[in-house]
């Protein structure tokens, strides 16, 4: 056995069922502590919700939080984002003209203020109204934003820097702490979590209760690195590490 990275979405993927979470936390734990394994979490919570979330569930400490759909992380203290990627995500970044521009979509709601970030704006949107999202996107590249657009969970639409996502940010934090492609694992459910699969060399895990617009995606992209787990949240992550053989049974 070897260390490795796990990289891990938080909600209706390790978070979900607390039974399973609490066993693969214990298995986890006793990885880090013999190998140096690292965990991440990767989550589209801003860090004032993810705090929440840590408060209510028993999540181990991580070694880094990816925050806000990948455009925070985090090494340790939430008060201070890793400032080398914070300049990254700058560069053709114009939070008020999003703001100002999807102004004239009436059929999108602004969510709370604690989940609109530096480098995300993010809306609620009706998945009856989701065929919207190639024109909010049209209109954003005629402005010359350089931006990208994430719909997941059939209600959350994230605007984000072209720059920024969860795949993005899981590359740069493995480089960062200098463990190996084949070392490392993501794990999520949703069409956020897609960024962590596309195009990746890391191994993949999505879990047996992932949203349609993930497994839709999957069906239309297989590859021998990711694998669709049977089991649901946590028990479905345990049951991927031990498919690619980070953990034993």
């Amino acid at each position: 056995m070897e260390h490795f990275l796990l990289i891990t979405d938080l909600d209706y993927t390790l978070v979900g069922d607390d039974e399973a979470m609490v066993q693969l936390n214990q298995r986890l734990e006793q990885h880090r502590q013999r190998y140096g394994t690292k965990i991440v979490y990767s989550t589209g919570r801003s860090p004032f919700l993810y705090q929440q979330l840590r408060d209510e569930k028993s999540l181990l400490a991580p070694d880094v939080v990816i925050c806000s759909v990948g455009t925070e992380i985090f090494y340790q203290d939430l008060d201070s984002p890793f400032l080398e990627w914070s300049h990254k995500l700058s560069q053709a970044w114009d939070k008020e003209l999003v703001i100002n521009i999807l102004a004239d979509f009436s059929i999108l709601k602004l969510q709370p203020t604690s989940e609109q970030r530096p480098f995300k704006v993010s809306y609620f949107l009706p998945e009856a109204a989701a065929d919207i999202i190639p024109e909010i996107k049209s209109r954003l590249l005629e402005a010359k934003l350089d931006i990208q657009v994430i719909y997941s969970g059939g209600k959350d639409l994230d605007i984000l820097p072209s720059q920024a996502n969860k795949g993005m940010a899981m590359t740069f934090v493995r480089e960062n702490l200098e463990i190996d492609v084949d070392k490392t694992v993501a794990c999520g459910d949703s069409g956020n979590d897609i960024a962590l699969f596309a195009d990746k060399k890391e191994k993949g895990i999505i879990v047996g209760n992932a949203q349609p617009e993930l497994l839709h995606w999957h069906q239309a992209h297989p590859h021998q690195n990711r694998y669709l787990a049977t089991a649901k949240f946590a028990e479905g992550i345990a049951e991927g590490l031990q498919h690619f053989g980070f953990l034993t049974s």
